[in-house]
């Protein structure tokens, strides 16, 4: 099994092939790397990577939901556990990976045409 797991996925579509299986590699390299994600209404959930679909919804798994509260509050941040959740990209304001800075630039990094 883990053969399989190691081939390259192969995208099907027009003349965008390899610029697709580009994407695909580097978002397989963000498979379940701890990632935080903030959305508009203020709250922040911290999970595990889990996929992302064609529209840029994202999707973790063991997650924890951090909110602000009242200033009367003894902690300023309330959090709670989720599970899996699904983020979609409409509410999404920020995105960031777990990840050296070596690895950071790399994911940005873009191609040459």
């Amino acid at each position: 099994m883990e053969q399989e797991a190691e081939q390259p996925v192969r995208v099907q579509g027009g003349s965008s092939d390899g610029l697709e299986s580009d994407r695909v590699s580097r978002v397989r390299k963000l498979l379940f790397r701890q990632m935080l994600v903030g959305i508009k209404d203020g709250r922040f959930f911290l999970g595990n990577f889990y996929c992302i679909d064609k529209q840029g919804n994202i999707i973790l798994q063991d997650t924890v939901e951090y909110r602000s509260t009242r200033r009367s509050s003894p902690s300023p941040m309330e959090q709670r556990c989720i599970g899996l959740i699904l983020i979609p990209s409409s509410c999404r304001t920020s995105c960031h990976v777990d990840c050296s800075i070596d690895e950071q630039l790399s994911l940005l990094s873009l191609p040459e045409t």
